[in-house]
């Protein structure tokens, strides 16, 4: 393998690691629910990248930074912003869509692939 894949791995990994570190923290140290962290998460995501910020990190970071759930804000708000340059304000309403709808998809259709090959049951 290469030393500079080798890196990127390991700034993913570093990265993605402290972000569901704050989580857990937030979520051992404070009375928030996992609910209320995906939330806060989420939003901080959005925001961050509406201030420009969260590109740099995502820049650094790669998968580290655009898969953990300030991530999604992040693919919201930048698909948001885009949509508006393009399209005006009707773009408020569509861009997150459009950004994001490739991962929603996936999830969806994976996660009802694994509930036919394997036996969930309730608690």
């Amino acid at each position: 393998m290469k030393r500079g894949l080798e890196m990127e791995y390991l700034k993913a990994f570093i990265v993605g690691g402290l972000i569901c570190v704050i989580g857990q923290l937030l979520m051992d140290l404070t009375g928030l629910t996992p609910a209320h962290v995906l939330v806060l998460f989420v939003s901080l995501g959005a925001i961050l990248s509406g201030l420009g910020i969260y590109q740099q990190l995502v820049d650094f970071a790669g998968a580290g930074a655009s898969i953990p759930l300030p991530g999604f804000g992040h693919t919201l708000t930048k698909g948001v912003i885009e949509h508006v340059n393009t399209y005006g304000i009707l773009g408020i309403f569509t861009g997150g869509f459009s950004s994001a709808a490739a991962g929603i998809s996936a999830a969806i259709f994976f996660g009802y692939l694994m509930s036919i090959l394997f036996n969930p049951k309730q608690k």
